[in-house]
């Protein structure tokens, strides 16, 4: 097959262009100022992250190198020779694939998720590493230990795009928007009016309360739906309170019982 199909080429690179664009928005944002929105006082990036902002953006692109070649590797498997451009399905099947990527994208990644976790080799030699980022922002969505990488987002994004049957213009559209939605996960900000809050209840809080100390055993739901969670006892509530000195902070309910019980 040549690389020359646009299609193939455009699912490969354009959600890593996605993820450096829409990261860049982020900064942009922090650079206007947005201690009203954080979730963290901006100086906790520097004293609770163990690495610098350089040694993400060195990571994250060592994972984006590994997700490109598996991504040529697995169009170059499944393509036509001949180089006939499959025919996108009506709207209606597009839509349907893209429910049963986000199913599947979903499931694969809180077990093997949740398992790195449980797994105290696997954690202190592999998970651990996206866990240096105690304070998330937007470009560190996709920091992670190399073996990390090519199991949670370019295995499971591979087996999304496979099972739901989409075309890869389709998983053009559907690799950016879960890039999209990876990275706001992790931008560190409650803005107003964001329209993936109103759609999805897995957001910058509830995955802030997964990278504090508390809540690391809780929400390991990413990046679409909180279902797994809820239905496996995982599944940690919390409350978005006002911070002294601005800001928001993602407080979780059973942290807030406890401190109530002991002082009633």
């Amino acid at each position: 097959m040549a690389f020359a199909v646009s299609d193939e080429l455009l699912g490969t690179f354009v959600p890593i262009a996605v993820y450096w664009l829409y990261s860049g928005l982020y900064i942009v944002l922090d650079a206007m100022g947005m201690d009203d929105y954080r979730l963290h006082p901006k100086g906790e990036e520097a004293t609770k992250n163990v690495v610098s902002k350089w040694t993400v953006v060195k990571g994250v692109l060592v994972q984006q190198s590994f997700q490109i070649a598996v991504s040529l590797l697995l169009f170059t498997i499944i393509g036509d020779e001949s180089g006939t451009v499959r025919k996108q399905p009506p709207a209606l099947v597009i839509a349907l694939q893209f429910i049963i990527a986000m199913f599947v994208m979903d499931t694969w990644q809180y077990f093997m998720h949740r398992y790195m976790h449980v797994n105290k080799f696997l954690y202190k030699h592999v998970h651990s590493k996206h866990h240096t980022l105690v304070v998330p922002y937007a470009f560190g969505a996709l920091y992670n230990h190399p073996l990390e990488g090519l199991i949670l987002d370019t295995i499971g994004g591979a087996l999304s795009f496979l099972i739901a049957g989409m075309t890869p213009k389709t998983a053009i559209f559907f690799f950016s928007f879960a890039t999209i939605k990876t990275v706001d996960d992790h931008c560190g900000l409650w803005l107003p009016g964001n329209i993936l809050h109103v759609f999805f209840s897995n957001n910058s809080a509830y995955h802030d309360i997964h990278h504090q100390l508390y809540g690391n055993k809780y929400n390991f739901s990413q990046p679409f739906f909180v279902m797994w969670d809820k239905i496996l006892g995982t599944y940690m509530p919390y409350t978005l309170e006002n911070r002294k000195g601005g800001g928001f902070e993602a407080r979780p309910i059973k942290l807030n019982v406890a401190e109530q019980s002991k002082t009633d």
